[in-house]
């Protein structure tokens, strides 16, 4: 297998850079993914797998079964959609669409998976099942639950789930991943500060100076961290906007502010803390300065937690594909999040870092940034590692080493 999928890499290579830069000039938001799904469902047909669309609204499963009798199922899963970002590389294949860009890199997992689907249909040499999972709206659109409110495992069942995403500043040619928890929760939250609004300059204690005690309150925010999350627990909590008053009546205290941002963690206990600790402190802030405060807390993506035994599998593969040297097994985890979470919760799975590459420099072009682009020099790799997680799961005979 090795020199047969080093040679197919080498024909069809340029064919799937074509793909992902077509996805790239398309972007599409989440559960709004219609051209990018037909796109997937109309390649994996023509390469000869079974396709279900419209599963949560725009997600795609694709299904291979493997020419020897086995039971098993294993899910591999990459992400459609894009950003709310304009984009400002200036390159050829740039966003079509203002005001939406594939910032992340999904346009690149997407046809990694449809790269890895391509050569298991046409060299189905393993037993079982592999479940090609296409998901929507990764984004902060749910897309993950809305697939298993749809009856993902239910109709397509798998034993294991696996996922994938590139990692901008990590050399191309590098995996990494860790046991246990691995991404972090991504919250948000909001603080409604209301109060009796005056003159500031005449007559500021007539009021209830809200834009006071919503200072106090930012202030205290971090001591949640420092003082109510134990020293070896991980917690996060930004504000990420305040709003209050009017740029045309600077000698005006408001009457109402709004204040909000995002909250991480890696554990159900201290998700619960921060989210009690910053009500908690929002009302107390409030009292004490006469005034009102509402808080809300929105639950988003859970935590994401690496289990051992798929670990193993992941590390395996990707040691396969590129070499044990260029992969970390113990990478250190991140407070960003990732919606394949939700799917973890329900079936035991394994989420892997791949490089997007560096610079010289040691510079780089960040996710969710307007400069990014998907490093097409990994197509390759991503399509190794995705068949060797197929060897590892389900037996094909030679694994499909790097070159």
């Amino acid at each position: 297998m090795t020199n047969t999928l080093d040679a197919w890499l080498d024909r069809h290579h340029a064919a799937f850079t074509a793909i992902r830069q077509d996805i790239h000039a398309h972007p599409e938001l989440g559960l709004e993914e219609t051209r990018t799904a037909a796109l997937v469902a109309k390649n994996l047909r023509e390469w000869g797998v079974e396709v279900t669309e419209g599963i949560g609204g725009t997600g795609v499963v694709g299904v291979i079964r493997g020419k020897r009798a086995g039971q098993r199922a294993v899910g591999l899963r990459a992400d459609m959609d894009c950003l709310a970002l304009e984009e400002q590389t200036g390159l050829p294949y740039a966003s079509q669409h203002p005001g939406k860009m594939h910032a992340c890199g999904h346009d690149g997992h997407t046809t990694m998976l449809l790269g890895a689907a391509r050569y298991l249909a046409e060299n189905p040499d393993f037993a079982g099942t592999c479940i090609l999972i296409f998901q929507p709206a990764e984004e902060g659109r749910g897309g993950a639950n809305a697939m298993l409110a749809d009856g993902l495992f239910d109709r397509f069942p798998c034993d294991a789930i696996y996922g994938l995403h590139n990692t901008p500043g990590l050399p191309a040619s590098h995996f990494g991943t860790a046991v246990g928890p691995f991404l972090a929760s991504a919250d948000s939250w909001e603080v409604v500060f209301r109060g009796v609004g005056g003159h500031g300059g005449s007559q500021p204690h007539r009021s209830t100076d809200i834009t006071y005690a919503q200072a106090q309150f930012v202030l205290g925010l971090q001591g949640i961290v420092g003082r109510n999350v134990p020293p070896l627990d991980t917690a996060v909590i930004s504000v990420g906007y305040i709003h209050g008053g009017d740029v045309n009546a600077s000698n005006v205290i408001p009457s109402e502010l709004v204040l909000g941002g995002t909250a991480r963690t890696y554990s159900a206990e201290i998700r619960d803390t921060v989210e009690r600790r910053i009500g908690e402190l929002a009302a107390a802030t409030a009292l004490a300065w006469g005034c009102r405060a509402e808080a809300t807390y929105h639950r988003g993506t859970s935590p994401l937690i690496n289990k051992a035994e798929q670990v193993a599998v992941a590390v395996a593969a990707a040691s396969a594909s590129v070499g044990a040297d260029h992969v970390d097994g113990k990478m250190r985890p991140g407070t960003g999040g990732e919606d394949f979470a939700e799917m973890m919760l329900i079936k035991r799975g394994a989420f892997m870092r791949i490089g997007n590459g560096v610079e010289a420099d040691g510079s780089f072009k960040g996710l969710h940034t307007p400069l990014y682009d998907f490093n097409d020099a990994i197509i390759p790799d991503g399509i190794r590692y995705w068949v060797n997680v197929v060897q590892e799961e389900l037996g094909i005979g030679e694994r499909a080493a790097a070159a």
